[in-house]
């Protein structure tokens, strides 16, 4: 018998007001119920928001090392639980144990990271054009926020998130994805068990449309943090303008790789085999493209192709597997439709392309890695994102056309570049529509000493991570003094 998960508003576990709940299953066998989430309601919705409002005062009022104490002890649970952490995310998600457990490795050094630089953050004194003036400014929190995570990886991005929101001062409302909410529960519960102070991190599962709506235009929420596809963040975009709603929205990407003739073909492979199907290829920074100098493009798709021969799809609860399967049906069959489509539009199967049934796996939702070939610019596999473990393969005869064409597309996230030649890895890195470049390394790679965040379609505000990770969630304060005699 699965479990039944409750909301957390003002730091008690609480069932839906509506009574009513939904249940989640396991990608890799859909007939496994993992757990039973509350289907939240607008009145739930709205609690959480009254309760981190009420929270609000007090928390902003802790000096910034008493929030470091609090986030400190939740951190320290993180550490103790995470293997009990990475079995609900690989249960919800479908990634392996060990994808799963870098997840929450990685939340641990975002949180660390965040941690301190929340007690670093200060203000700047300057000089002024009158006599005897002290004149200063200082970042305030902005007040109660909302989270709205994604279910690729859940347990990870709110810790990018919610860390720098609490230890600048804020209160938040995390909605997690209906796919995940377990990961976003477990979340949570390290907070609450931690003993933060009631309503200051709040939990509503259920509808992202109802849920995240509410959020978007409700009066008291002053900043929505979201991660998830571009057609949802510009739509929170619209609907949080008429309220002047700060917004930072880290959405879809179309990230190429980039092969010149004089690169380590090898390691270009391993490249590319291990950011396109890593987590299914389901990364919002997955290597989806590879741009690849004709002279050298048949070897690179041998090499390419033994990379991927050596992937074990299977559970992620299995020792062997080393690429789970896409999470849900949902996505199963939008993998499926966009491999479909390229294939209609005349990109040519160098591997994979199909639903796996074998070994059992017809019950749950895994894709054979697949790679396509003869991709020319202008199919929907080149411009569109699938967000699955499917490579396109696009040849390039001189450095201009693979400019061209890997700034072709309406993203802008991450990309890569595998040469020997400094002077043209400096120009792609100069010159490159994206928010994470790379040299010789794939375009998954960040750290979070490091701001993460794209333009065009994949990103639009203040990034997250990095020192612009506590910035979205402050706003300025000028301060004159002048004394009286």
């Amino acid at each position: 018998m699965s479990v039944t998960h409750l909301n957390c508003l003002n730091g008690a576990w609480v069932p839906s007001a509506g009574g009513e709940t939904y249940e989640q299953r396991n990608p890799a066998d859909l007939a496994q119920v993992t757990a039973r989430f509350q289907k939240s309601t607008l009145a739930d919705t709205r609690a959480a928001v009254a309760a981190a409002k009420q929270a609000f005062p007090a928390w902003a009022r802790l000096s910034v090392y008493e929030r470091a104490e609090h986030l400190n002890r939740a951190l320290q649970l993180m550490k103790e639980r995470v293997e009990a952490i990475a079995a609900v995310i690989t249960a919800e998600n479908g990634k392996t144990l060990k994808e799963a457990r870098g997840e929450v490795v990685s939340a641990i050094k975002e949180m660390e990271f965040q941690i301190n630089e929340g007690v670093r953050l200060g203000g700047e004194m300057l000089p002024t054009a009158q006599a005897g003036v002290l004149a200063y400014q200082i970042r305030r929190p902005i007040g109660p926020v909302a989270v709205i995570a994604p279910w690729n990886f859940p347990f990870n991005v709110p810790a990018r998130k919610i860390t720098p929101a609490l230890m600048a001062g804020n209160t938040c409302v995390l909605k997690p994805a209906q796919l995940t909410s377990g990961a976003g529960v477990e979340f949570v519960r390290l907070y609450v068990d931690a003993g933060l102070p009631p309503g200051v991190l709040n939990l509503v599962t259920g509808s992202g449309k109802l849920i995240g709506d509410e959020l978007v235009t409700h009066p008291d929420i002053h900043a929505i943090t979201f991660t998830g596809s571009t057609e949802v963040g510009m739509a929170i975009h619209e609907k949080a303008a008429p309220g002047l709603k700060r917004t930072q929205l880290e959405m879809g990407g179309k990230n190429p790789l980039v092969v010149l003739a004089d690169a380590d073909l090898e390691a270009a492979a391993a490249s590319a085999a291990l950011a396109a199907f890593a987590c299914a290829g389901q990364w919002c920074i997955s290597t989806s493209r590879a741009i690849v100098h004709r002279s050298v493009l048949a070897p690179f798709l041998e090499l390419l192709k033994g990379h991927v021969a050596k992937i074990v799809v299977g559970a992620g609860t299995e020792a062997a597997t080393t690429m789970g399967p896409v999470c849900g049906e949902a996505q199963l069959k939008g993998v499926l439709k966009g491999i479909e489509k390229a294939k209609a539009e005349g990109a040519k199967l160098l591997c994979g392309g199909q639903q796996l049934m074998d070994g059992g796996k017809g019950a749950g939702c895994f894709v054979a890695p697949t790679v396509f070939t003869d991709v020319t610019p202008e199919m929907s596999i080149a411009q569109e994102e699938i967000f699955g473990p499917v490579l396109a393969v696009m040849a390039f005869d001189d450095f201009e056309e693979a400019i061209t064409i890997a700034n072709g597309v309406r993203y802008g996230l991450g990309a890569s570049i595998y040469t020997r030649d400094l002077a043209r890895a400096m120009e792609f890195v100069n010159r490159i529509e994206a928010g994470l470049a790379h040299v010789n390394m794939h375009t998954a790679y960040k750290e979070p000493q490091f701001s993460f965040g794209g333009v065009k379609l994949s990103g639009h505000g203040i990034p997250e991570a990095g020192k612009t990770g506590i910035e979205f969630f402050t706003e300025h304060k000028t301060i004159f003094i002048q004394p009286v005699a």
